[in-house]
């Protein structure tokens, strides 16, 4: 079996999916069996034929250059560009957590790591309505602890705080933050690094800055974030 690990973020478009292809792309050049997986994907994009594609999942993969198929990344993938719920709902094709969790296991099984990406914060509606999912329902499930990506950026101490508040009171296991979008001698990025450990009692284990194609963080402390 796996060891396993849940990538949210503080939001939507905090480069989430960008720095998991990092991470991935680090495990697989040093020669690790890991796998990528999302439960529900919105506001992806048809091919020529017309067929959605995963986009985030592609994204990874092509990052990371994983050898994972496409088709194992993630069972539910929405064209509408909202949260996965809404989606599901416009579309007519709620989310099955047993299949979810059936997808999950199955990778489980085949690959040494797998890294499961969050959609949006961890208050993300997956299903609401007959039934009511959260994203913090699919951590909790699987028992899985969590990195938290986070923009640099001003903001951020309440954004992170409040994220972390939040996962103490349900029990989930933060292991570390990752700033995206960091800027070195940035007098703000420096101190929200700052402020953010104090106040979480979690470290900053990498930093992110734009464009990167490589993350700087030591092969042995990423695996330890995984469980």
């Amino acid at each position: 079996m796996s060891k396993n690990l849940f990538v949210i973020g503080t939001g939507t478009d905090v480069g989430k999916t960008y720095v998991t292809g990092l991470l991935l792309k680090k495990l697989n050049e040093a020669n690790i069996r890991v796998a990528y997986y999302k439960a529900a994907m919105s506001g992806n994009d048809r091919d020529s034929e017309g067929t959605l594609i995963p986009g985030d999942a592609l994204n990874v993969k092509t990052a990371s250059g994983i050898s994972q198929d496409l088709n194992s990344m993630c069972p539910y993938i929405y064209e509408n560009a909202v949260s996965p719920h809404l989606a599901a709902k416009i579309e007519h094709q709620e989310v099955d957590m047993d299949k979810v969790y059936s997808g999950f296991n199955s990778l489980t099984k085949d690959y040494d790591y797998v890294t499961m990406e969050g959609s949006g914060g961890i208050l993300c509606p997956i299903r609401f309505g007959d039934q009511e999912v959260w994203l913090y329902d699919i951590i909790e499930n699987l028992h899985l602890p969590v990195i938290l990506i986070a923009d640099a950026g001003l903001g951020t101490i309440n954004t992170v705080g409040l994220t972390t508040e939040f996962l103490k009171s349900r029990g989930i296991k933060l292991n570390g933050i990752i700033f995206n979008n960091y800027e070195e001698n940035n007098i703000m990025h420096e101190d929200n690094l700052k402020m953010c450990e104090y106040i979480t009692g979690t470290k900053v284990i990498a930093k992110v800055n734009k464009n990167d194609t490589d993350i700087d963080i030591d092969i042995n402390l990423l695996l330890s974030m995984y469980e």
